[in-house]
């Protein structure tokens, strides 16, 4: 039995009133947990818990396989959040972190880093009032840090490309299509500059942001196996328009 903190990735049913839901732990990486009649009235693990990106605490019945679905006893709001549940812009952030978070994390072991990382962003969305515009950019360029390809701009000079497929700056275009121009780049790179708090500050377009967000969905992809294609960016580009 174990007990730890929890970010629910993805919920589906299961049976008539059960569900499974993969759960990022701090303890023990990405696992698949079955919870009982969470959708009866007398629940004592409410449905709401359920949702992606919730934090919660946890106590269940493990084994360590990856491919096991182990058994929840005892689950609980781990972090409450103010604003999420009703600002319907930070909520299209939420689904967006959700669904990349799941197609790109893996990790069956231990990575607390990546789960304060993860906790840490999503607290500050939750209280932030500043414009969160660039939020999910910010986030797919520090998510790529832990998964091991961030672009490095030690290599910007301020009119560089970057090689999509190679994960570098370049003084040329490369002999291939997959590459971000110096258009594009000098926002990215002001993102990969900025801290979390101050990317608000940075001025992108709507037009670039949008470019910009479709590029690195396909740098991930380029990178991360099995990345498959993102559904809720067009509903998050709209919301944050």
């Amino acid at each position: 039995m174990i007990k730890t903190l929890g970010i629910v990735f993805r919920t589906v049913k299961f049976g008539e009133t059960s569900v499974i839901s993969d759960i990022f732990t701090e303890e023990k990486g990405l696992h698949a947990f079955v919870a009982g009649s969470v959708r009866t009235a007398k629940s004592r693990m409410p449905f709401n818990l359920f949702q992606p990106m919730t934090i919660v605490e946890m106590v269940a019945y493990f084994r360590d396989d990856p491919n096991s679905v182990n058994r929840l006893k005892e689950i609980r709001a781990g972090h409450i959040f103010q604003s999420i549940p009703f600002d319907i812009r930070k909520g299209a952030v939420v689904l967006f972190m959700a669904e990349v978070c799941r197609k790109s994390i893996h990790e069956t072991d231990e990575n607390r880093p990546l789960f304060e990382y993860l906790a840490d962003l999503l607290s500050f969305l939750d209280q932030t009032t500043e414009p969160i515009a660039n939020i999910h950019l910010h986030f797919l360029l520090g998510l790529s840090a832990f998964l091991g390809f961030q672009p490095q701009d030690d290599d910007f000079d301020g009119e560089a490309f970057f090689d999509l497929k190679e994960g570098v700056f370049l003084p040329v275009p490369p002999m291939h299509p997959a590459y971000l121009s110096p258009e594009l780049c000098a926002p990215m790179v002001d993102l990969l500059r900025s801290s979390l708090e101050n990317c608000h500050e940075i001025e992108i377009p709507r037009e670039i942001r949008r470019q910009l967000l479709g590029q690195l969905l396909q740098f991930y992809q380029y990178h991360v196996t099995g990345f498959s294609e993102i559904h809720t960016p067009e509903i998050l580009e709209e919301v944050l328009g």
